[in-house]
């Protein structure tokens, strides 16, 4: 096997970007090496990983339950908790049932894999994240990639499918790398018309979009016209963890044939009770939401002014592209020594061409750190030449 060196090469040229030890709670601000830096690479969207209430809430449940479960949820690793946790996802979605998984990778992974036979069809979006693509490669079904949020692309695949196959429809709320929102009304139109079935990963809308934060399904009006909604809560939820909701029926069977569900152990007492007690705030605090919006809409519109490329975002979720590896690490690395935290993306999870940061605002930012961040960010981007075609004041 060939050396995987990779790595150790853009480390050599000091640049590296990834594993960033950081030695604080997640917040608006972080210690990494010692220094306080603004983070804005976090997907604690609502800021509540450091609520008082929620530590309150782990805590309690570890000095109940342990640390741990010590089994699968099929086994002995189901605790009243979990149980309490699934009911409360299930009302706040308007759905039956759901599920709660270890990590939404694994609820991702177990249920694309499970609900298509060696005759159906995963029709799934070209930028749907890495554990919806490995959910299609552990099916037996036939996958289908269409074009980004292009109903004509999904048309044109789902027209030359039969009529009396599985059509699983596997699509995001927001993208997690590009922030746009999926077009969910011509979606559910398209798939009514060819007799298909929608799954919404909702990973980074809920507590985003829609009443009560409730995920993009809610914000168009459509919860009941989705068959299948995942959310995870390594996000606004503030633990880690996801879930399945939809019908008693499809979450029975899930539960049976599930592989990710029933091979691995269940989420900790405190993971549950953490993602349990931010549900509540969530519902009871929706001016969270509104102030990460205003923070949203505030960036968007400086970043733009500066000449920043953002692509199509509508969330608090902005890609600031680059379009050059190298540049992207050396931008990422630059602006860590200048006190400022963001995430350099590159290939396989965005195109070879699409390299960018990712600046993700959370609703305690405050004007002041998003301004002091932006200012950072174009004077580091003025020294490598990103904005060279464009007149930029910081």
């Amino acid at each position: 096997m060939q050396a995987y060196i990779a790595p150790q090469e853009i480390k050599k040229r000091g640049y590296y970007p990834y594993f960033n030890p950081i030695e604080s709670a997640q917040d608006t601000e972080v210690v990494v090496g010692g220094k306080k830096v603004l983070m804005f690479g976090s997907n604690s969207y609502l800021g509540l990983t450091n609520h008082p209430q929620i530590k309150e809430a782990s805590i309690n449940a570890v000095n109940k339950y342990g640390t741990g479960c010590a089994g699968s949820r099929f086994l002995n690793g189901t605790i009243d908790l979990h149980i309490q946790l699934e009911k409360a996802l299930a009302d706040y979605l308007g759905k039956e049932a759901a599920i709660v998984f270890s990590t939404g990778f694994q609820a991702n992974l177990g249920t694309v894999s499970a609900l298509a036979g060696r005759t159906d069809y995963l029709l799934i979006d070209e930028c749907d994240h890495a554990s919806i693509i490995d959910g299609c490669r552990l099916s037996f079904s036939k996958v289908i990639k269409f074009k980004h949020n292009d109903i004509q692309s999904l048309e044109k695949e789902l027209s030359t499918l039969p009529a009396d196959k599985i059509k699983l429809i596997v699509i995001e709320g927001i993208f997690s790398m590009e922030g746009d929102v999926i077009n969910l009304p011509d979606i559910v139109k398209t798939a009514q018309k060819y007799g298909a079935s929608i799954m919404l990963d909702e990973a980074h809308s809920i507590g985003v979009l829609g009443k009560n934060g409730a995920g993009a399904a809610a914000h168009f009006g459509l919860s009941d016209q989705v068959d299948i909604i995942m959310g995870t809560f390594s996000k606004s939820l503030a633990s880690i963890g996801g879930f399945i909701a939809g019908d008693e029926s499809l979450i029975n069977f899930i539960k049976h044939n599930s592989r990710s569900l029933i091979f691995s152990a269940s989420i900790s007492p405190a993971n549950a009770a953490s993602a349990f007690a931010a549900l509540k705030i969530i519902q009871e605090e929706p001016q969270r939401i509104e102030q990460l919006w205003k923070n949203t809409h505030y960036a968007m519109k400086r970043l733009k002014e500066l000449g920043f490329e953002t692509g199509k975002t509508q969330s608090p979720i902005i890609p600031i592209y680059i379009r050059d590896d190298e540049k992207t690490f050396k931008l990422t690395r630059m602006l860590l020594e200048d006190g400022l935290f963001v995430n350099a993306v590159v290939s396989p999870a965005v195109k070879s061409d699409s390299s960018l940061i990712r600046f993700s605002l959370m609703a305690t930012h405050t004007i002041a750190q998003i301004d002091a961040a932006i200012e950072k960010i174009n004077k580091a981007a003025k020294k490598l030449h990103i904005l060279s075609t464009q007149t930029t004041t910081a």
